[in-house]
Order: structure tokens, then sequence, then C-alpha cells
């Protein structure tokens, strides 16, 4: 890794050539709109992760703008996501919040030098049925930690595992408050049913309905363009304030949000500490690094972008830096308010910037407002959420591949669910590269060359073989089997390599003890149409110097014609 070639080069640097004023309208309409989406969804990220509302909010202003600034995609809008929920709670319960942040500033250094030393397309690489597997396993996670405030328990604290909080939802069922359940699921209904509660209003249809109510349908246009979070929050503020609904709020149980700049901390460190905190970094930093790259590359396919990785994780490294020294949240990339703003006709990061900024007017002006938002109501926006988030189709689609997809994935998810995100992603890529390695070993083989091939049956003590596929440490027994104890001896084999794709050194060794072997009786090793990366590698090694220019040859023509001419001078020294 060359450190001379670090560049720090921000997408909105490159964004800025040739903007104008049609360009900057699009942006402010985005900004403006997913920052009324990132309102809710960012408390009530807050309040699922065990901190205060205003932690989600501070995230989204905070980070937002940074990631948006300084990051390597055009439209990616940045903050708390869904996925950091359960990580953000069990660092909570085992660590404290005060830890929670000196993990996240780690995490973010983590991250910065993930970017510094060029690691971004790294992530690409972990395959797709470990990414689905967490995912939905965070998603059953997050409707989980849910349930207490979506139907009105009477519990104290949910525990962080997995099973500690099937049992005590259990044993708290009967506690269940139905004014609270009612304005839930009420919540709920509205998020699914309103984007499709207007679509008999659309342009393209012509429906008796949307014939009688024509003069309607320029107010239908607008209100299903509201976020429905929004018409949520809205309607469910609402209904507690007029009719004072005895269900817990944001106010009863966190005094409100406070409309003020957030101040300045400065997190109690230690090096003891900092040992104690090296798995939960870990976990912050893998999560946001796949997340906030997964998202980047879905962006690139709506707006015909490229991203540039490396600069991606070091703006997610410094907002994860910088926001927890205001009390903030590990931020990342998220999908679904990158989505929105793509919709609402982003251009460049200025939209995103601009959603902070947003964000940052809303608490100044209107966080009292806040006071009465009902737990229940935002317990519902993420069960929505959490709905999204899950790929559950592909649970039913596992009967269409094989069964290491479908162990990788079900491995996973299991894994996420009960354990937890680390383990289960680390324990998803040792099974890939051991399922890869077992699928590779299947397709090597070792293979009798055809008389057809060789044009005439071979003499008595000659055998050739081609190898297929990649001689490596799993697969170089396959070697051995070519002497056999009890077979008729060998004068001479011949292993034809046109098809060895690649050899690592231990499948070099294994070359290495069948020409040392076949030497200690006197007979001769050829090799044939060696590639470039197994030829180089014999080289190098010094095989072909022991083994003799004279017997690795190109191709099989001139291998048979140095047999022939080989076992012809013998027979004449024997004469």
């Amino acid at each position: 890794m060359n450190l001379l070639h670090f560049s720090f080069r921000p997408k909105l640097i490159e964004a800025l050539a040739g903007y104008d004023s049609t360009r900057l309208w699009r942006d402010v309409s985005a900004g403006i709109t997913v920052a009324i989406v990132a309102l809710p969804v960012a408390m009530a990220f807050a309040i699922a992760s065990g901190v205060k509302p205003e932690a989600g909010i501070i995230t989204a202003i905070i980070a937002g703008f940074l990631i948006s600034a300084l990051g390597g995609s055009r439209v990616q809008i940045g903050g708390p996501a869904g996925a950091f929920i359960v990580i953000i709670y069990g660092i909570i319960e085992h660590y404290g919040l005060a830890n929670l942040l000196i993990s996240t500033i780690f995490a973010g250094v983590l991250l910065f030098l993930m970017g510094v030393l060029r690691l971004g397309t790294l992530i690409r690489y972990i395959p797709v049925p470990i990414v689905i597997g967490f995912t939905n396993g965070i998603a059953v996670l997050v409707f989980l930690s849910q349930i207490k405030d979506f139907f009105g328990l009477r519990v104290a604290k949910m525990p962080g595992d997995f099973f500690s909080q099937i049992h005590v939802l259990a044993i708290n069922a009967d506690t269940m408050r139905f004014t609270t359940f009612a304005l839930a699921a009420s919540a709920l209904l509205i998020l699914f049913v309103w984007p499709r509660l207007f679509a008999i209003f659309s342009a393209e249809a012509a429906t008796p309905v949307r014939t009688h109510f024509t003069r309607l349908l320029p107010l239908c246009r607008l209100l299903r363009a509201v976020p429905p979070t929004i018409i949520v929050l809205v309607l469910a503020t609402a209904v507690v304030s007029l009719f004072h609904l005895p269900v817990e709020t944001i106010g009863s149980r966190f005094g409100g949000i406070p409309h003020t700049l957030p101040e300045f901390i400065v997190p109690a460190f230690s090096w003891e500490l900092v040992k104690q905190l090296f798995a939960p970094t870990f976990t912050i930093a893998l999560l946001g690094a796949i997340e906030s790259l997964l998202c980047a590359r879905i962006a690139d396919h709506l707006v015909h972008d490229r991203h540039d990785p490396n600069q991606e994780l070091m703006a997610q490294g410094i907002a994860n830096i910088v926001t927890p020294f205001f009390g903030g949240l590990p931020a990342t990339g998220t999908i679904a308010r990158t989505l929105t703003s793509v919709r609402a006709g982003a251009s460049s990061p200025i939209a995103g910037m601009l959603h902070a900024v947003v964000l940052l007017l809303i608490v100044l002006v209107a966080a009292p407002l806040a006071a009465n938002v009902p737990l229940a109501a935002l317990a519902a926006i993420l069960f929505f959420v959490a709905y999204n988030m899950g790929e559950w189709r592909e649970f039913l689609h596992l009967k269409h591949f094989s069964n290491y997809y479908r162990i990788l994935l079900l491995s996973t998810f299991v894994l996420t669910v009960i354990v937890d995100l680390t383990v289960a992603v680390e324990v998803g890529v040792v099974l890939a590269c051991l399922f890869y390695i077992s699928r590779v070993s299947s397709l090597t083989r070792v293979e009798t060359i055809s008389t057809t091939r060789m044009g005439a049956s071979l003499p008595q003590g000659v055998a050739a073989y081609s190898v297929y596929g990649s001689l490596f440490f799993a697969t170089a027994d396959k070697l051995e089997a070519l002497i056999e104890p009890d077979a008729p001896p060998l004068h001479m084999l011949i292993l034809e390599l046109h098809q060895l794709i690649s050899l690592d050194t231990s499948g070099m060794d294994a070359l290495e003890q069948l020409r040392k072997d076949l030497h200690s009786v006197g007979a001769q090793l050829l090799i044939c149409g060696a590639n470039h990366q197994p030829l180089d590698l014999m080289r190098r090694t010094g095989f072909i110097r022991r083994l003799g220019e004279a017997h690795c040859l190109p191709d099989l023509k001139e291998t048979l014609a140095a047999m022939h001419q080989h076992l012809a001078a013998k027979s004449l020294e024997q004469q």
C-alpha cells in the first residue's frame, strides 16, 4: 500500500462544477423533504437505542452535514441508522453511555484509516447471503425491541439479549394497555396505507372516483407526496394532545427535547477502558462501513454515478469522530433517507448539507412541540422501518439456492439474533471461505489424458495426466495418488498443466515431492503447457532448475516428441 497516493477529495468539489440555480432549487427541495422524513426516524432510533431523542437528532444534524460535505457519494444522506439500534443498546447496557461515545470515536478513527489505506473496495467482497442474513437479523431485533412501547407493556427496562427479551415480554404480556396498542396499530396502518391511499388519483388512472373528484386532484397529489412518517407523527401527537390520552410520550419519559445547540463534551478516557471496548468499536466500524458503502452503491444506480468508497469511509470516520463530542450516536449512510432525497430531486451533496441545516432550524424553533409525541407512534414507525429493512422474500427463495447459500444466510441470521452481529459476520466469513475452498476443491481434478488426444497409446511405463482447476493446500493430495505403491514401476510421468489456473506453495511442495519420488526410482517428470502464474511460481522456487529446462515444455505435442526421443536414447544406452 503506497500512502503517497493518498488523496482526500470530497464529491462536493466535483459536484459544484457547473452548479446553477436550477440544481440549487432541486437540492433545497430535496433537503427540506429528507429533513422532514429524518426528524421522526432520528428520534425513534435514539429512543430505541436507549438514549434521549435529541441524541438521534444531533447525530442527524452533525454527522449528516459532515458525511454529505466530505463524502465520496453525490447524494448519500448520513445519520443514525436502524441497523445500529441493537448494537448501541447492547453497548450502553454493558459499558454505559460514556463508553459508547468512546467506542464511536475510535470506530471513526478505524473507518478513517480504512479509507486512507484504500480498503473500501474490500467491503464489497463480503458475500451477499451474509449481508442479507445480518440485515434480516437486525430487523428482527429492532422489531422485538419495540414491542414494549407498541403494546404499552409495563416494563421498566428491557434486557439486551434475545432470550431475556422474550422472557421479559412473555411474563409482562398481561400488562398491555389497550389505548397505547390502539394508537400504535392505527399509526402502523397509516404507514402502510398512506402511500397507496391516493393511487386512484394518479394521472394514469381514469377511474370513476377520479372523474367525480377532479377538483380534489391537486390536493390529493400533494397529500400523497407527504411522507407517511410525518402524517403519523402529526396525527398521533394531535390525538394525544386533544383527547389527553393516557399514553407515554417523549415529554413524560424524557422531559421533552432541548431547543438549544448541543454542548461540547469530552467523555472520560483511559487506555484500560479502550482495551475493553475493542469488540464494540470493531462492530460499529464494520457495520458502518458495510451500511454506508451498500447505500452508496444503491444510490449510484439511481443517479448513474460512481462513488469513491475510500473517500466515503474517510467521511464516515470524521463524522463518527466529531459527533460523539456533542452527545451523538454512531452514524452511517442511510438507504431510506438517501432514496427519499434522490426521489425529491437531489443533484449534489448540498441536498444532504441542507437537510442538516433544516433539522437544526426545526430543533431551535419547534422543539417544545415534541413533548406530546407518543412513544407508541415512534414504535409503529420502527416496526415499519424494520419491515422495510429486511429482505424477507429471500427466505422464501432459499429453495432455489445451494445448501452453501442457505447455511451461510441462515447461520448469519440466527447468530445475529441470538448472539452478536460481530460473531455472526465473523462466522459467516469463515464459513464462506470454507465453502469456497470446498467448491474449488471439488472442481480440481487430475485425469488421464485420452489416447485420442495423444494420437497413440503410451509406451509401457509411461503415464500422462491433465490437471484441472487449482492446485493449492486443499487439493495438493491429489498428486499423491499418481504413484501407487502396488502399481507397475514408472519410467516417465507427464503432467499437462494447461488447465491449471493457479498454484500455491502447498501445491508447489506436492509437485516437488512428486519429482523427488520419481527421481528416487529413476523415473522422469515432464511438465507441459503451464500457464503464467504456475510457471512463474515454479521458476521463483527453483523447481524448474531442479527439474531441468528440457523437462518443462510448452505443449503436449512437444512433450510427446521429447518422450519418444528420451525413450529411444535410453533404449540405445541399454543396447
